[in-house]
């Protein structure tokens, strides 16, 4: 069987590697909208890597990642294995029938149910809706930055879920984006509401492969049979409570971010670059030759988003150090 066509993502710098050849200072690597400056390993007890994970130690992370997302309790929290696994599984359980995506935004959630039998359309805003009950909203959106007012969404949802529908709001980038997202939910969990939230973005720690969802403890109990039991290692689960329950870090971290975001933007509109918005992780600019900046950039080792569909936008990550910065500005200059 081959495996299903899911869209590329950043990061692949053995493309890169064989199309430009390898850099002499080595890849930057500003094609994902991972922070650059990961959260600090703790020490991992031993026995996370040699025994099977204990059931309570995925509600200790339940209860640091309910308080750190504004979820009602720990039973609307379910822990997976990434994000794009909480996406690739949400659409196995609902029946068949159309799913709305506002965009353009980043193509997993298309891929995810088409491949699952769903019909696919999209829509620019949520005028656009009409009368279909599953629709899926990335906000803030990816690669533009787009909000959608969380009052909406939430007003949506209710609809919805008055109807059997589904409302799916991913806030992968929602980490250091003040107001951003729909939790916490005043009272219970609208049946019909999802929200997943992404840890390796902003925490910088993207391979260990973590993601949440919040929903009603009915919605979760469907989706949790999609992975069974131990579906988060042992070692993800002592980082993940660690990192999501350090308030002094998180706060630092935010500024930070927000301040490079800001930075990066002075770089951009002093090369000759639009900003068009983004996340204090990723930026979104246009240039009239984008395609001919992207081979630029490419050739001197520093790699970002290019889209085939919109030729005349790139999308900047964050340099992690002073000599990444540096790079880019001699590029530019």
């Amino acid at each position: 069987m081959s495996a299903p066509n899911f869209p590329r993502h950043g990061g692949d710098l053995a493309a890169a590697t064989a199309r430009w050849g390898q850099p002499a200072e080595g890849w930057l690597d500003l094609s994902t909208g991972i922070n650059p400056h990961p959260y600090p390993l703790p020490a991992v007890p031993a026995e996370a890597w040699t025994r099977l994970p204990d059931a309570a130690d995925e509600l200790a992370l339940r209860h640091a990642a309910a308080r750190r997302y504004g979820a009602a309790d720990a039973n609307g929290v379910l822990p997976a294995p990434g994000t794009s696994a909480l996406i690739q599984a949400l659409p196995r359980t609902r029946p068949p029938a159309e799913v709305v995506i506002l965009g353009p935004t980043y193509g997993e959630h298309a891929a995810a149910w088409t491949i699952a039998g769903h019909r696919v359309r999209n829509a620019a805003d949520l005028g656009g809706i009409g009368d279909a009950r599953q629709v899926v909203v990335v906000n803030p959106n990816n690669p533009d930055g787009r909000l959608v007012p969380p009052a909406e969404l939430l007003g949506l949802a209710a609809r919805l879920t008055t109807t059997g529908g589904f409302l799916v709001v991913d806030e992968a980038f929602a980490d250091g984006v003040a107001g951003a997202s729909v939790l916490p939910v005043s009272g219970e969990m609208p049946e019909g509401l999802v929200v997943l939230r992404s840890f390796g973005k902003f925490y910088g720690l993207a391979g260990m492969r973590l993601g949440f969802a919040v929903a009603s403890p009915a919605r979760l109990a469907a989706l949790a049979a999609q992975f069974g039991p131990w579906a988060v290692a042992g070692p993800a689960l002592a980082i993940g409570r660690q990192a999501l329950s350090d308030d002094a870090w998180v706060n630092t971290t935010g500024r930070q971010l927000i301040e490079a975001a800001a930075r990066l933007d002075r770089l951009l509109a002093k090369a000759g670059l639009s900003v068009l918005g983004g996340t204090p992780l990723f930026r979104l600019a246009a240039h009239a030759d984008a395609h001919a900046l992207w081979h630029r950039l490419g050739a001197a080792g520093i790699l970002v988003r290019a889209f085939a569909d919109r030729p005349t936008l790139l999308r900047f990550g964050l340099p992690a150090e002073e000599a990444g910065w540096a790079r880019l500005e001699r590029v530019f200059a």
